[in-house]
């Protein structure tokens, strides 16, 4: 799976401008031809029973050193396989949409050559049998990443984006390394069967320090708070990379690493309790920033953090998550792909204009597009029957069922977050489709061509009924079962009750939103309260970064640079002058002059006799 897009990669990536012509056709093959690997492995998954359904293939010896054996193997299970599916399914799509969007790109072959070599190095993160081949498609994600969010690096807004989006995934990246140099002092090995079945016994105190380090790095990937700063400033890449990176691949590697390390987290219950702050800190954080964004990209963004905060809540809440966590995943691939696919095609059609108070009306002129989005929107908010109410749902119910007061407070929580949704997503819909037209006169909006609007259509139809199949007769939690376990906790309240006051609080933010907006929108957004103003900067994330990391930084490494340069360099250099010194006032006693040799020696000798005389004396 992962060698075609590989090969693809390196061909286009390769051949220079002798690929211009049909590069972008060889990428959409790769996806393609990947895509139907995967949907055969998974048929004949299904034609298997049990643990015949995992296939485990060594393809050589890959780090022999010492004590240390690390084979370089690749696993499909039931796990690897729907994250394999989503990736290559969702991914073919972006790659056939991409063939329109980017069709007077002069550069389109390397887009496609970097979009290839996301699609292989996140089908390694997922097929890997050891965590350090994870590691290596974590880091090529990481790289492929850094190369399509600054594809047009002529702009320095691009420039500066890729370059934070690399950093701050640094940060995450370093968490993963110290888990598996945990892993190895404490079990002896960094493969899953052997970390993952002797978790428990090195001790709750390791587990948490493995569990904690984990976290760091999905926090990073998977853009939650702390390390949400860089994936607003993503937007900068072209769209298609927007919904590659915020839909199928990047941004779920991190809810992967939760659940495929589920084991660690169940013996490290502090651990655990951190995951499950963290989603739902996050997806509170996200909602909120995404009430204010005028950028349609951007509030999109917001809401990709959001979404992924519920499956990090969810994941966090051990086997009683793991499913529904993995379910959210997969719907949200489709819904997400196709909002931003969708956000592509308004942007094509308004001369890449980006701020939704220039749109409006645009269900008249956009009714493909306008369809699709709205498919994709009803799904988000979770509107039933759409996939969303079926994933979002189960995951308000398991919060609630996690009993307690933490239960309680989680499942209001991610109830809260719902309704918060379905206001911003609905402020989008109403500022992009509805009310008067608002864009410029030299704009003239048109409906994207067919190689672009024919994935969207996909990816509404998966919007529409992905949920349903994923939980008929528990169809995913089934499947999954083999691999992340099973947990039935008990609801407090009957799940129709919660589904109702589920529904009842989106009608809530629908209503709110369209009573906000339903009037004149006007062009430029007015000045706001403190909490919108806050929301419109990022609720001053990049501020506090700066405030706590990066100026204490600065200042650390002025004062290193100082101490370097007046202590060591000046040590150093000290002596060498002090030397100089030395030598030229040595020099100048060498005159050449007999008369002056004979006094030096004379002095000198004067010199030994009153030493011997006075310790005589």
């Amino acid at each position: 799976m992962p060698v075609l897009p590989l090969v693809g990669a390196a061909v286009l990536l390769l051949a220079g401008r002798r690929a211009d012509a049909w590069g972008h056709l060889l990428g959409c093959a790769a996806a393609l031809g990947s895509f139907l690997v995967a949907v055969v492995a998974f048929f004949g998954m299904l034609g298997r029973t049990g643990a015949e359904r995992v296939v485990h293939e060594v393809l050589f010896s890959w780090v022999p050193v010492g004590a240390l054996h690390i084979d370089f193997g690749l696993t499909l299970d039931q796990l690897s396989v729907c994250f394999a599916l989503l990736i290559t399914g969702v991914g073919s799509l972006i790659h056939v949409y991409s063939i329109g969007y980017m069709a007077h790109d002069p550069d389109r072959r390397r887009f496609f050559g970097y979009l290839n070599l996301f699609l292989a190095a996140m089908l390694l993160l997922v097929l890997a049998d050891n965590f350090l081949g994870l590691y290596v498609g974590w880091e090529g994600v990481g790289l492929a990443s850094y190369l399509l969010i600054g594809f047009w690096y002529q702009k320095p807004s691009a420039a500066a984006a890729a370059k934070k989006a690399f950093i701050v995934n640094r940060v995450g990246d370093m968490g993963l390394a110290l888990a598996m140099m945990l892993m190895f002092a404490t079990f002896g090995s960094v493969g899953f069967s052997q970390v993952l079945g002797s978790a428990g016994a090195a001790g709750e105190s390791r587990d948490t320090a493995i569990g904690l380090a984990l976290l760091l790095a999905a926090c990073g990937k998977s853009a939650q708070v702390p390390l949400q700063s860089w994936l607003g400033d993503a937007m900068e890449g072209p769209t298609p990379v927007s919904a590659l990176i915020h839909a199928a691949t990047m941004v779920t590697a991190g809810v992967y690493l939760i659940t495929r390390s589920g084991p660690i987290f169940e013996h490290a219950p502090y651990a655990q309790v951190a995951v499950v702050l963290v989603g739902a800190v996050t997806l509170l954080f996200g909602a909120v920033i995404g009430c204010a964004k005028d950028d349609i990209k951007k509030a999109l963004a917001a809401s990709t953090m959001s979404q992924i905060g519920y499956m990090v809540l969810a994941a966090g809440l051990g086997p009683a998550g793991y499913a529904v966590a993995i379910m959210h995943l997969l719907t949200h691939g489709f819904f997400k792909a196709g909002l931003f696919l969708g956000a592509g095609s308004v942007m094509h059609g308004m001369n890449e204009e980006t701020d939704m108070r220039r749109y409006g009306g645009l269900r008249t002129v956009m009714p493909i597009t306008f369809a699709t989005f709205g498919l994709g929107y009803l799904a988000i908010i979770g509107v039933p029957p759409f996939a969303g109410f079926y994933s979002k749902d189960k995951i308000i119910e398991v919060a609630f069922a996690h009993g307690g007061a933490g239960g309680f407070l989680l499942g209001t929580a991610a109830l809260l977050g719902a309704g918060i949704t379905a206001f911003y997503m609905t402020r989008v819909m109403l500022l992009t489709f509805f009310g008067r037209r608002r864009w410029r006169e030299d704009v003239h909006p048109h409906e994207s061509p067919a190689v672009m609007t024919w994935p969207m259509m996909v990816l509404a139809l998966g919007s529409v009924g992905a949920g349903f199949l994923l939980s008929l007769g528990g169809a995913l939690q089934n499947w999954l079962t083999p691999v992340v376990g099973v947990h039935h906790g008990e609801l407090p309240v009957p799940a129709w009750v919660v589904s109702a006051v589920t529904v009842a609080v989106v009608l809530c933010g629908i209503g709110i939103a369209y009573w906000m907006y339903r009037a004149s929108v006007p062009e430029t957004a007015p000045p706001g309260a403190a909490l919108t103003v806050a929301a419109r900067r990022d609720l001053y994330g990049d501020a506090f970064n700066e405030a706590v990391f990066m100026r204490p930084g600065q200042r650390l490494t002025r004062g290193l640079v100082l101490a370097d340069d007046r202590a060591v360099d000046g040590l150093v250099n000290g002596v060498a002058s002090t030397l100089g010194a030395v030598s030229g006032w040595v020099r100048h006693m060498q005159t050449g002059h007999v008369r002056s040799y004979a006094l030096s020696m004379c002095a000198g000798a004067a010199v030994v006799v009153a030493v011997l005389m006075a310790v005589r004396w």
